[in-house]
This record gives C-alpha cells, structure tokens and sequence, in this order.
C-alpha cells in the first residue's frame, strides 16, 4: 500500500462527511490508500460517518479512538503508528482535498523525496473578514499538518510529532523542526493541494486563542534558533504588545499616584498603541459598525491575554521567552 491519509477529528461529523467525500474523489488507485481518522472524542456521531463512508465506495475506512482527549498530534501518532502505507498522508476533517491531491505528491516520491509539503487554498470574500485573512495565513506557511506527506520511516526516524502539543497549534513546526535538524529535505509541491474553507467563528474566538502562545514557548525552548529564523513574524507585534499593556499599567500607576503629567505621556503612548492595533485588525477587511466596536474590545484585550499567555508559558516550559 502507498498512501495512508491520517485525519484527526473531534465532534465535527459534518466537516469530517466532507473531507471524507472529497477523499473518495481521488484519482489514485484506491487499491493502494486507505483513509484513518482518528477520534479524539470517541463521538458515536463520528463513527457512524466513517462507517457511512466505508459503505459507499471502494476506498478503505478505519475508525480509531483515543482513550482520553489528548489533541491533533497525539490522534495523528495514533494515525500513522496504525497504518499499512509506506507514505503517510496528513490533512485534517475541515479540509478538502484536491481528486489530485494524492497523484501530485506521489510524483515526488517517486523521485525520492522524504517529506513534501503541499499547497494550501483558502476561499474568501472580497474584501476579505478578519477571520479569513488569519486562516489565509496557511496559503504561505512553509509547512502544515492541513496538508503534508511523510515517509513513514521518517516519521520513525524523528519519533513522530511531539504530543505536549495538545492543541491544532505549532505542532506543525515542531515536526518540521525535527525533519530540519536531521537534514531531512521537504520538497513543496504546489500541485498537491487541499481546500481550507473559513468556518464562522464568534468575535471573542481570537481572544481564546490568545493561549496558543504559551505553545510558542514550548516550540522556542525546543528549537531555539529555528524558531528565530522561521518565525519571525511576530517580533514587532509582541512589541507592540508589551508596549501597549506597559504603557497602560505605567500610565494608569502614576495617575493613581498623582502625577498627572508623566501619567498623561504614558496614557497618550498607550492610546497611540490601540489604534495602531485598531487599524491593523481591520486594515484590508470588511467591516460593520457592530464589527469596528467587537475590534475594538478584541484590540483592548488581546494584548494583556497575549503578554499573560507569553510570561505563562515561559514559567511552564522554564525558558526565557518573552
């Protein structure tokens, strides 16, 4: 067998029905691939979906469960631990795979390759929400899970991804840290492609999501100069950040204290911050007047949750991240 496609889930029958549709859609031989999707929530919905799927077509089905809730990277670990295929085939149940997507990376392995990074697509409106312009962000990232094909021997070779990654977060980059430091190659194929389409999330999502930077941590105490040289992106941001909650907690310190005029610099300093962040939020998006107050309140606090999150995964992992 050559293609083992390995799909985490959890309580998301409707994407997973998708993908698993899309993936029936392949033209590759459906005698040499087989389909895995792992359960993290051992949801009787779930299961139903990948037996439906099995019934329907040629294409082999496997339904797998975790014991306990545990994330993406352990159910993927699960995923290609099980698997019969020399290839494993990484992609996740909100994706939708091109009737190409398997035919492409193959081509690359037939000429050698060890790991190949695919192409990503991610549809959005014109002008774009906020929203679809953070997901679009995968349309130019060097290497994710959503989309990537891994010699199985490779996967052995570097152990696999890193479970402590118990979120959908850097646990990509930690994977391909690994293949980096063991001077294994990744190809990028631009043909092998899968569909990333945006799902509606509440405006306070981005607030809660503030928490994956105590993973950066983990990912910068792992793979401390890749980490500098491949994620720099967010320098200034944090930056801006720090300056925001120090300017706030300067200003508001000395007002309280009675010094109006030094508390007045940092306050305008503070103030110059937020909308600095403001037009950043809404630069190149579209927007209601309900939407412009939701940024608002999103660019007031994310910075505080971003800080906190930082300084907390910094004391967690023992390293010095900021």
């Amino acid at each position: 067998m050559v293609f083992s496609v390995v799909i985490p889930t959890y309580r998301r029958p409707h994407l997973l029905k998708r993908c698993l549709n899309a993936l029936q859609r392949q033209m590759f031989d459906h005698a040499e691939m087989e389909v895995i999707v792992v359960d993290d929530g051992a949801d009787a919905e779930t299961r139903q979906t990948v037996e439906e799927a099995s019934q329907s077509g040629d294409l082999s089905f496997h339904y797998l469960t975790q014991p306990e809730r545990r994330g993406p990277a352990a159910a993927r670990n699960r995923g290609w631990q099980s698997a019969r295929g020399t290839v494993i085939a990484f992609t996740d149940d909100d994706c939708l795979p091109d009737e190409n997507w398997l035919s492409a990376a193959w081509e690359d392995f037939a000429h050698g390759a060890q790991v190949v990074s695919g192409q990503v697509r991610v549809p959005r409106h014109d002008p774009p929400t906020e929203t679809e312009q953070i997901v679009a962000l995968l349309e130019t990232a060097e290497f994710v899970t959503a989309n990537c094909f891994c010699r199985r021997s490779v996967l052995e070779q570097v152990g696999g991804l890193d479970e402590r990654f118990d979120i959908a977060w850097r646990e990509d980059s930690e994977l391909q840290f690994k293949f980096l430091e063991k001077g294994i190659p990744i190809v990028k194929n631009r043909e092998a492609i899968i569909v990333h389409p945006c799902r509606e999330a509440p405006w306070w999502a981005c607030l809660k999501d503030e928490r994956k930077n105590a993973y950066d941590a983990l990912l910068y105490k792992e793979h401390t100069r890749l980490f500098r040289d491949r994620i720099p992106q967010y320098r200034g941001l944090v930056t801006v950040y720090y300056l925001f909650v120090g300017s706030f907690g300067l200003g508001l310190g000395l007002w309280l204290f009675g010094q109006k005029p030094a508390a007045t610099l940092f306050l305008s300093l503070w103030a110059v911050a937020l909308l600095t962040l403001v037009i950043r939020r809404l630069r190149g998006t579209s927007w209601t007047l309900k939407q412009l107050g939701q940024n608002l309140l999103a660019a007031v606090l994310t910075p505080f949750l971003s800080v906190y999150w930082r300084l907390y995964g910094a004391v967690k992992y023992r390293t010095l991240f900021f």
